[in-house]
């Protein structure tokens, strides 16, 4: 990153004092509506314009001088790509936290029917899975193969031979009497509970759960589905990293008692805008969730502007329709559907109902949904 040469040093801050409080100045100019992909390297110390009016974002470049603002000092503890802030209303400094999104302009659409999107392909719908750029996909649970052991049927949505790095998903079904326990070893687990209710047993500890609740399952632990008497409970279940479903012969009495609250439900007081969209957290560190976040969120009749995640994402489509667009091919989407969304894939997702698209996402590894970045 030699072009930040004046704005970043290892042995002493060439442009003046800084301080090392994480607090941020209302009144700083906001420099860019979008963050900064930067690769930091390790034990070097770099120093975060916090004022706005640096010419070389995100990096200070002493335009702070006479001003009340000082830049902030950062020593990077590895080689990282991370999001820096440019609009200098994050709450996570130096790094974005989705700040930019509520501010004018800091969540830009895109319109379908522009001369550069009416020229993007079509991509048919034939099968269960439908390919796009990259490794993006959409895939159809109603339409895919399912695998049967016990009362449980079950099928992989997305894995590494897939495509996937850092997650295992697939959608399971039971109804009558208990699956068999099942476990993903030592990785952390998220469920979703798509439809029906029931319970979930985790390793000797049952939880009662409906549709549209979330579920944490800490690594080593096993789960057991119940479905209600006349139910069919169906479940989403994401593990990361990604990793095989093991049939252990009895459900372990190993439950991690230093995490007792494993179900999230939906709450509309708990709710985030982003833009014109909102999401809530279901499951995520507040359950110890450290490696995956499971949100749900809400879509207006709407394209979003071509972005991209420094992290891998999988969205279940709960209602509504639209299209998923890449670099050049779109296909369409609708309830029952999962997008995989590979890290630093370009996307958008439009929404064409009238009444919206809510959907359920996971991302792994990170903890903020609202990050984007543009090219």
């Amino acid at each position: 990153m030699h072009r930040h040469s004046r704005g970043c040093t290892t042995d002493s801050n060439p442009v003046g004092s800084y301080i090392k409080s994480m607090s941020y100045v209302p009144a700083a100019k906001v420099a860019q509506l979008k963050p900064c992909l930067i690769k930091l390297r390790a034990e070097r110390t770099y120093f975060w314009c916090r004022c706005g009016r640096s010419a070389t974002q995100p990096f200070c470049d002493g335009s702070h001088a006479g001003t009340d603002f000082q830049p902030l000092k950062y020593v990077s503890p590895s080689d990282e790509e991370v999001l820096l802030c440019a609009c200098k209303r994050t709450g996570s400094p130096p790094f974005c936290d989705g700040a930019h999104t509520n501010l004018p302009g800091g969540s830009p659409l895109d319109d379908p029917e522009s001369v550069a999107n009416r020229a993007v392909r079509m991509v048919r719908r034939d099968g269960p899975r439908t390919t796009l750029n990259g490794a993006c996909c959409v895939l159809s649970p109603a339409l895919s193969a399912m695998a049967v052991r016990g009362s449980l049927r079950f099928c992989y949505l997305v894995s590494p031979e897939l495509g996937a790095q850092h997650q295992t998903q697939l959608f399971m079904a039971t109804r009558g009497e208990s699956s068999p326990p099942l476990t993903f070893g030592d990785r952390h687990v998220i469920l979703y509970i798509g439809a029906g209710s029931g319970a979930v047993n985790i390793s000797g500890m049952s939880f009662e759960v409906k549709a549209t609740d979330g579920v944490y399952v800490r690594p080593l632990e096993s789960i057991e589905l119940t479905a209600a008497p006349g139910d069919e409970l169906q479940v989403y279940s994401l593990a990361s990293p990604a990793g095989e479903i093991a049939w252990p012969d009895r459900m372990p009495d190993n439950f991690d008692a230093a995490y007792p609250e494993r179900v999230a439900r939906v709450d509309q007081a708990q709710r985030s805008a982003t833009g014109p969209r909102y999401f809530q957290c279901l499951v995520d560190k507040r359950l110890g969730s450290t490696v995956i976040t499971q949100f749900i969120g809400h879509i207006p009749r709407s394209k979003a502007a071509p972005h991209r995640h420094l992290y891998e994402e999988a969205l279940i489509i709960l209602s509504g329709e639209g299209f998923m667009w890449t670099e050049s091919c779109k296909t369409s989407v609708r309830a029952g559907d999962v997008i995989f969304l590979p890290r630093k894939q370009l996307h958008s997702l439009q929404c064409t109902s009238a009444a919206g698209m809510d959907v359920v996402g996971v991302i792994c590894p990170g903890d903020n949904p609202r990050i984007t970045y543009y090219d």
